[in-house]
Protein backbone atom coordinates (compact mmCIF):
# COMPACT_ATOMS: atom_id res chain seq x y z
CA UNK A 1 0.00 0.00 0.00
CA UNK A 2 1.23 3.62 -0.68
CA UNK A 3 2.48 5.02 2.28
CA UNK A 4 -0.16 7.29 4.04
CA UNK A 5 0.05 10.76 5.39
CA UNK A 6 -2.12 13.16 7.07
CA UNK A 7 -2.12 17.41 6.93
CA UNK A 8 -2.01 18.84 10.24
CA UNK A 9 -4.12 21.66 9.19
CA UNK A 10 -6.72 19.64 9.82
CA UNK A 11 -6.14 18.93 13.25
CA UNK A 12 -5.62 22.52 14.18
CA UNK A 13 -8.58 22.77 16.32
CA UNK A 14 -7.93 19.59 18.37
CA UNK A 15 -4.81 20.29 20.07
CA UNK A 16 -2.50 19.00 21.37
CA UNK A 17 -0.23 17.64 18.36
CA UNK A 18 1.02 15.39 20.95
CA UNK A 19 -1.94 13.51 21.02
CA UNK A 20 -2.93 13.71 17.27
CA UNK A 21 0.55 11.90 16.28
CA UNK A 22 -0.73 9.26 19.19
CA UNK A 23 -3.72 9.02 17.07
CA UNK A 24 -2.68 8.72 13.48
CA UNK A 25 0.34 6.11 14.46
CA UNK A 26 -1.94 3.85 16.18
CA UNK A 27 -4.60 3.96 13.18
CA UNK A 28 -1.45 3.14 10.67
CA UNK A 29 -0.23 6.65 9.03
CA UNK A 30 3.01 6.99 8.56
CA UNK A 31 3.58 10.38 7.59
CA UNK A 32 2.48 13.67 8.25
CA UNK A 33 2.24 17.37 6.59
CA UNK A 34 3.06 20.44 8.34
CA UNK A 35 1.86 23.82 7.68
CA UNK A 36 3.11 27.32 8.56
CA UNK A 37 0.74 28.91 11.25
CA UNK A 38 1.88 25.33 12.98
CA UNK A 39 5.66 25.56 12.91
CA UNK A 40 6.34 29.25 12.33
CA UNK A 41 6.33 30.86 15.89
CA UNK A 42 8.37 27.95 17.13
CA UNK A 43 11.86 28.73 18.50
CA UNK A 44 14.55 25.67 17.88
CA UNK A 45 13.92 23.82 21.00
CA UNK A 46 10.31 23.65 20.40
CA UNK A 47 10.95 22.14 16.94
CA UNK A 48 13.49 19.90 18.35
CA UNK A 49 10.54 18.29 20.62
CA UNK A 50 8.43 18.43 17.95
CA UNK A 51 10.76 15.92 16.00
CA UNK A 52 11.15 13.83 19.06
CA UNK A 53 7.36 13.21 19.00
CA UNK A 54 7.09 12.81 15.91
CA UNK A 55 10.12 10.31 16.00
CA UNK A 56 8.51 8.43 19.00
CA UNK A 57 5.46 7.59 17.53
CA UNK A 58 7.41 6.16 14.04
CA UNK A 59 6.22 9.34 12.20
CA UNK A 60 7.96 11.30 9.29
CA UNK A 61 7.35 14.63 8.34
CA UNK A 62 8.72 15.16 4.34
CA UNK A 63 6.30 17.71 3.35
CA UNK A 64 5.47 20.86 4.47
CA UNK A 65 3.55 24.05 3.51
CA UNK A 66 5.22 27.57 4.56
CA UNK A 67 3.10 30.99 3.70
CA UNK A 68 4.74 33.40 1.06
CA UNK A 69 5.85 35.99 3.65
CA UNK A 70 8.60 33.21 5.28
CA UNK A 71 9.62 31.71 1.76
CA UNK A 72 10.19 35.22 0.49
CA UNK A 73 10.96 37.17 3.52
CA UNK A 74 13.16 34.87 5.77
CA UNK A 75 13.59 31.30 3.12
CA UNK A 76 16.76 30.32 5.83
CA UNK A 77 14.85 30.01 8.46
CA UNK A 78 12.49 27.97 6.34
CA UNK A 79 15.34 25.84 5.65
CA UNK A 80 16.33 25.37 8.71
CA UNK A 81 12.69 24.69 10.07
CA UNK A 82 12.48 22.01 7.31
CA UNK A 83 15.81 20.57 8.17
CA UNK A 84 14.91 20.19 12.10
CA UNK A 85 11.93 19.03 11.27
CA UNK A 86 12.83 15.94 8.38
CA UNK A 87 10.78 17.84 5.20
CA UNK A 88 12.10 16.94 2.26
CA UNK A 89 9.41 19.00 -0.35
CA UNK A 90 7.96 22.67 0.54
CA UNK A 91 4.75 23.85 -1.12
CA UNK A 92 3.73 27.74 -1.21
CA UNK A 93 0.04 26.67 -0.46
CA UNK A 94 -1.99 29.79 -0.77
CA UNK A 95 -2.25 33.67 -1.95
CA UNK A 96 -5.44 35.39 -0.52
CA UNK A 97 -8.05 36.93 -2.13
CA UNK A 98 -6.91 40.40 -2.40
CA UNK A 99 -3.35 39.69 -3.59
CA UNK A 100 -4.60 37.49 -6.17
CA UNK A 101 -3.82 38.56 -9.85
CA UNK A 102 -7.01 39.03 -12.66
CA UNK A 103 -5.71 38.45 -16.09
CA UNK A 104 -3.47 35.63 -17.77
CA UNK A 105 -0.42 37.94 -17.54
CA UNK A 106 -0.56 38.51 -13.45
CA UNK A 107 -0.79 35.13 -13.03
CA UNK A 108 2.15 34.72 -15.06
CA UNK A 109 4.04 37.04 -12.80
CA UNK A 110 2.69 34.94 -10.20
CA UNK A 111 4.10 31.72 -11.22
CA UNK A 112 7.73 33.46 -12.06
CA UNK A 113 7.40 35.26 -8.78
CA UNK A 114 7.18 31.23 -7.32
CA UNK A 115 9.68 29.92 -9.46
CA UNK A 116 12.54 33.04 -8.44
CA UNK A 117 11.14 32.40 -4.52
CA UNK A 118 12.20 28.44 -5.04
CA UNK A 119 16.03 29.07 -6.03
CA UNK A 120 17.03 28.91 -2.28
CA UNK A 121 15.20 25.65 -1.80
CA UNK A 122 16.77 24.20 -4.75
CA UNK A 123 20.49 25.16 -3.77
CA UNK A 124 19.39 23.37 -0.73
CA UNK A 125 18.44 19.90 -2.24
CA UNK A 126 14.48 20.22 -1.39
CA UNK A 127 11.60 19.96 -3.43
CA UNK A 128 9.25 23.25 -4.36
CA UNK A 129 6.35 23.67 -5.17
CA UNK A 130 2.78 24.48 -5.40
CA UNK A 131 -0.51 23.63 -3.45
CA UNK A 132 -3.62 24.44 -5.49
CA UNK A 133 -7.33 25.55 -4.13
CA UNK A 134 -10.08 25.93 -6.68
CA UNK A 135 -9.80 29.09 -7.47
CA UNK A 136 -6.90 28.29 -10.05
CA UNK A 137 -9.66 26.60 -12.28
CA UNK A 138 -11.92 29.08 -12.57
CA UNK A 139 -11.78 30.94 -15.74
CA UNK A 140 -10.28 34.41 -16.91
CA UNK A 141 -12.05 36.87 -18.85
CA UNK A 142 -9.53 35.62 -21.94
CA UNK A 143 -10.90 32.00 -21.31
CA UNK A 144 -7.77 30.38 -19.73
CA UNK A 145 -6.74 29.24 -16.77
CA UNK A 146 -4.55 30.71 -13.43
CA UNK A 147 -3.29 27.24 -13.11
CA UNK A 148 -1.92 27.68 -16.93
CA UNK A 149 0.01 30.81 -16.64
CA UNK A 150 1.57 29.83 -13.24
CA UNK A 151 2.61 26.71 -14.34
CA UNK A 152 4.23 28.77 -17.42
CA UNK A 153 5.60 31.37 -15.49
CA UNK A 154 6.58 29.04 -12.91
CA UNK A 155 8.24 26.21 -15.81
CA UNK A 156 10.03 24.38 -13.22
CA UNK A 157 7.72 24.21 -10.03
CA UNK A 158 6.16 20.98 -8.86
CA UNK A 159 2.46 20.45 -8.25
CA UNK A 160 1.14 19.22 -4.81
CA UNK A 161 -2.09 18.54 -6.23
CA UNK A 162 -5.30 18.87 -4.33
CA UNK A 163 -7.94 17.22 -6.70
CA UNK A 164 -11.06 17.78 -4.12
CA UNK A 165 -10.24 21.56 -4.78
CA UNK A 166 -9.51 20.92 -8.69
CA UNK A 167 -13.51 19.44 -8.48
CA UNK A 168 -14.51 22.23 -6.21
CA UNK A 169 -13.31 24.64 -9.09
CA UNK A 170 -15.51 23.00 -11.60
CA UNK A 171 -12.88 21.22 -13.19
CA UNK A 172 -12.33 17.66 -14.00
CA UNK A 173 -9.30 16.14 -11.93
CA UNK A 174 -8.44 13.06 -14.39
CA UNK A 175 -7.88 15.73 -17.32
CA UNK A 176 -5.50 17.93 -15.13
CA UNK A 177 -3.49 14.51 -13.90
CA UNK A 178 -2.87 14.17 -17.33
CA UNK A 179 -2.46 17.58 -18.16
CA UNK A 180 0.72 18.27 -15.51
CA UNK A 181 1.18 14.54 -14.00
CA UNK A 182 5.08 15.86 -14.46
CA UNK A 183 4.88 18.10 -12.24
CA UNK A 184 2.66 16.05 -9.71
CA UNK A 185 5.03 15.08 -6.47
CA UNK A 186 2.06 15.09 -3.92
CA UNK A 187 -1.37 14.68 -3.62
CA UNK A 188 -3.82 16.29 -0.94
CA UNK A 189 -6.58 13.11 -0.74
CA UNK A 190 -9.39 14.58 0.55
CA UNK A 191 -13.54 14.35 -0.65
CA UNK A 192 -16.28 16.45 -1.58
CA UNK A 193 -19.55 15.95 -0.09
CA UNK A 194 -22.79 15.35 -1.84
CA UNK A 195 -24.57 18.96 -2.77
CA UNK A 196 -26.10 20.03 0.11
CA UNK A 197 -24.24 17.73 2.47
CA UNK A 198 -22.02 17.99 5.57
CA UNK A 199 -22.54 21.75 6.24
CA UNK A 200 -21.34 22.00 9.15
CA UNK A 201 -18.21 20.74 7.70
CA UNK A 202 -17.45 23.31 4.78
CA UNK A 203 -18.99 20.65 2.54
CA UNK A 204 -16.15 18.40 2.52
CA UNK A 205 -16.13 14.88 3.11
CA UNK A 206 -14.04 12.14 5.02
CA UNK A 207 -12.31 10.21 2.07
CA UNK A 208 -14.21 7.44 0.47
CA UNK A 209 -17.43 9.04 1.84
CA UNK A 210 -18.11 11.40 -0.95
CA UNK A 211 -18.33 12.16 -4.48
CA UNK A 212 -14.85 12.08 -5.75
CA UNK A 213 -13.84 8.44 -7.54
CA UNK A 214 -10.69 7.87 -6.02
CA UNK A 215 -10.16 4.65 -7.34
CA UNK A 216 -10.04 6.03 -10.76
CA UNK A 217 -7.66 9.30 -9.21
CA UNK A 218 -5.34 6.68 -7.51
CA UNK A 219 -5.10 4.72 -10.73
CA UNK A 220 -4.57 7.94 -12.67
CA UNK A 221 -1.88 8.84 -10.54
CA UNK A 222 0.17 5.89 -10.50
CA UNK A 223 1.90 6.97 -13.73
CA UNK A 224 2.62 10.23 -11.94
CA UNK A 225 5.71 11.08 -9.72
CA UNK A 226 3.86 11.32 -6.53
CA UNK A 227 5.39 10.39 -3.54
CA UNK A 228 3.28 11.45 -0.56
CA UNK A 229 -0.49 11.26 -0.32
CA UNK A 230 -1.86 13.50 2.13
CA UNK A 231 -5.53 13.01 4.13
CA UNK A 232 -6.91 16.22 4.56
CA UNK A 233 -10.36 17.53 5.81
CA UNK A 234 -10.62 21.18 6.12
CA UNK A 235 -12.55 21.72 8.35
CA UNK A 236 -14.32 18.16 10.42
CA UNK A 237 -15.91 18.00 13.56
CA UNK A 238 -14.99 14.76 14.34
CA UNK A 239 -11.04 13.76 13.89
CA UNK A 240 -11.10 10.31 15.09
CA UNK A 241 -13.39 10.01 12.12
CA UNK A 242 -12.00 11.52 9.67
CA UNK A 243 -8.34 9.87 11.07
CA UNK A 244 -10.15 6.42 11.15
CA UNK A 245 -12.57 6.44 7.76
CA UNK A 246 -10.17 8.27 5.65
CA UNK A 247 -7.28 5.68 5.61
CA UNK A 248 -9.85 2.42 5.82
CA UNK A 249 -11.08 3.70 2.67
CA UNK A 250 -7.40 4.85 1.16
CA UNK A 251 -6.46 1.17 1.76
CA UNK A 252 -9.31 -0.63 -1.19
CA UNK A 253 -7.32 2.04 -3.77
Amino acid sequence: MTTLGFQLYSAREFQPFSEVFAKLAKAGYKEVEGYGAMYAALDDAALKAMRADLDSNGLTMPTGHFGLDMLEGDPERAIDIAGTLGIEAIYAPHIMPDQRPTDAEGWHAFGARLEKAKVPFKYAGLDFGWHNHDFEFVALPDGSLPIEHIFTGGPSLSWEADLAWVARGGADPLHWIKTYGPRITAVHVKDVAPEGENKDEGGWADVGHGTLDWAALMAALKSTKARHFIVEHDNPNDLDRVITRSIASFKTY
